[in-house]
């Protein structure tokens, strides 16, 4: 779902300065939430435009969405702290943003690297359908990806992909399968508000498969030795995935928003030439993770 703010809010909002944000280990302060709520819900149709967001991303609502910030990325600029932090405010309003990389203190950059594998988020070429920390028993409830530059070749589209209608599509023999502990990926150290490392795990986490985490990630297929039996059914879901996706260019202020209890995400490879533009030119997005509230269940 794409959400454009009401032109009454972004005249407001381009006017706001929000405070400084503090940290309460790697989540934002309870008291900076607060905060930036209540100088948020003093602009004309503000909480409208939250309550939005907000049903856009539960299950009844799809569970994925488009915020789009480009009107006060350009007012801005989306190197202004001004920004960022208006960015942070809307992100506050779906769950608690954190950062479970010590060394990036909430926003991570995600830039482009030619020399880096093809596949990882940073590389220029195909990175296949995943759910971000994926083998952490209590990974991020949201994955948010804010747009600064686009590929400036045309390449790059954001591909998404309902995990659970993925699933469903399966015969009752590969979703037996996905529910076994028999998959492992990556590694897991120095990280914070994620919980342990899940190894092995199960693809379909949960006592409800319509609502649970679809832990999975293709590069698993590649880069884990796993049963033939096991591999065959999580390709069966790839394939599935590919089938059901669907694909979009972000724009610059772009705020894409995943419910990651019911989509999948990734990215089509780069335009061919990536060498030839400059760093400081190179698509650009900011990463920021979403702890869904004690209690709440929009996440579900």
């Amino acid at each position: 779902m794409f959400i454009d703010l009401p032109s009454e809010l972004e005249a407001a909002l381009i006017d706001r300065s929000l405070p400084t944000w503090e940290l309460d280990g790697s989540f934002l302060a309870q008291s900076t939430m607060e905060r930036y709520r209540t100088e948020l819900t003093a602009t004309p149709r503000f909480e409208e435009s939250a309550a939005t967001l907000r049903r856009a991303l539960t299950g009844e609502g799809g569970g994925y969405a488009v915020l789009r910030l480009g009107n006060l990325a350009k007012a801005l600029g989306t190197d202004d702290h001004r920004f960022l932090r208006l960015a942070t405010g809307f992100a506050a309003e779906v769950a608690v943003p954190f950062s479970p990389f010590p060394r990036w203190p909430l926003w991570k950059d995600i830039g482009v690297k030619v020399d880096k594998d093809p596949g990882k988020s940073s590389g220029i070429g195909y990175n296949a359908f995943h759910m971000d920390l994926v083998n952490a028993t209590l990974p991020p409830d949201y994955t948010t990806l804010l747009c600064v530059r686009p590929d400036p070749l045309g390449g790059g589209p954001s591909i998404l992909s309902d995990a659970h209608a993925a699933v469903a599509r399966l015969s009752e023999d590969s979703r037996s399968l996905l529910a076994e502990a028999a998959y492992h990926y990556g590694t897991f150290f120095d990280l914070f508000g994620v919980g342990e490392e899940y190894k092995p795990f199960p693809i379909l986490d949960g006592s409800d498969p319509d609502e649970g985490f679809v832990r999975f990630t293709a590069k698993m297929l590649e880069r884990s030795k796993l049963e033939q039996a096991h591999a065959d059914a999580a390709r069966e879901l790839a394939v599935e995935l590919v089938r059901g996706q669907v694909s979009f260019m972000l724009q610059p202020g772009d705020y894409l928003i995943v419910n990651q209890r019911r989509f999948l995400h990734g990215r089509e490879a780069l335009h061919s030439g990536q060498e030839t533009v400059p760093v400081g030119d190179r698509r650009l997005l900011l990463q920021l993770f979403l702890r869904a509230r004690a209690g709440d269940s929009s996440a579900a």
